[in-house]
């Protein structure tokens, strides 16, 4: 089984990082692809960043279509371009939020999101309304660390961010917590052992639903909303992107 696991930022070590514990995870056999977009932002910080990811994302989607991949993982726990993907994908597209979110209901009555910065909380909270799965979180917490932040080993970024972690235990009465970006895919396991309680990575949690929904032979829906674009012109430098139908 190949899966392919899209960073949709350009910083080439948070690539790294988040493939490693994509194959930290991964069956035996399952053979895991990291890429991202020749172009965009280094780090995703709100919405205006989101906005210039989507093509390269929706570019590697095509490319991963293309090769015959069995699933794919955006990881950025925006979902960036999800729904988008989706219409052009017929294998799995799993979103790193969405994957995470539905874990952690699993695990617990109640969970809470431990995320980088307070400008990251509406996406997310529109994000949980859409997947129906906003009463079961207890709250958003910002850590206040810039995701490059959680690639300078000099930060204090885990600091911060297991203080959010106590924080949401004594406060929001959390009995699991989610890890709000992908750049924190490493320091779950430290963390849910140093604070009690099951701390859920979003890229671990997407390769392990690709590869169950993959094993079993389902496809992305292609009809209402994800069904494939129709054929029209686009124009000036999209013009390659076009659907073909």
């Amino acid at each position: 089984m190949h899966i392919l696991v899209i960073n949709p930022n350009t910083t080439a070590s948070m690539t790294a990082k988040i493939g490693e514990a994509a194959r930290a995870v991964a069956a035996p056999g399952t053979v895991i692809t990291a890429v991202q977009p020749a172009n965009g932002p280094v780090s995703i910080e709100g919405y205006y960043d989101e906005a210039f990811c989507i093509p390269g994302v929706l570019e590697e989607i095509a490319r991963g279509e293309a090769n015959g991949v069995a699933g794919h993982v955006i990881a950025c726990f925006d979902d960036t371009g999800l729904e988008a993907a989706r219409s052009l994908a017929r294998a799995p597209v799993v979103g790193i939020g969405e994957a995470a979110y539905h874990v952690a209901s699993m695990l617990g009555h109640r969970f809470s999101v431990v995320t980088t910065l307070s400008r990251s909380i509406p996406c997310l909270e529109v994000n949980l309304l859409k997947y129906g799965l906003d009463r079961r979180c207890a709250r958003i917490r910002a850590a206040e660390v810039p995701v490059l932040e959680l690639e300078n080993p000099a930060s204090d970024a885990a600091r911060r961010i297991g203080e959010e972690i106590e924080r949401a235990k004594a406060e929001d009465h959390a009995d699991a917590i989610v890890l709000g970006c992908a750049g924190m895919a490493d320091l779950a396991a430290v963390l849910s052992e140093r604070h009690g309680l099951p701390v859920v990575d979003g890229v671990a949690a997407a390769v392990k639903l690709v590869e169950g929904m993959a094993s079993i032979g389902l496809k992305t829906s292609k009809r209402g909303g994800y069904a494939p674009p129709g054929p029209k012109v686009y124009r000036g430098i999209f013009a390659d992107a076009a659907p073909k139908g």
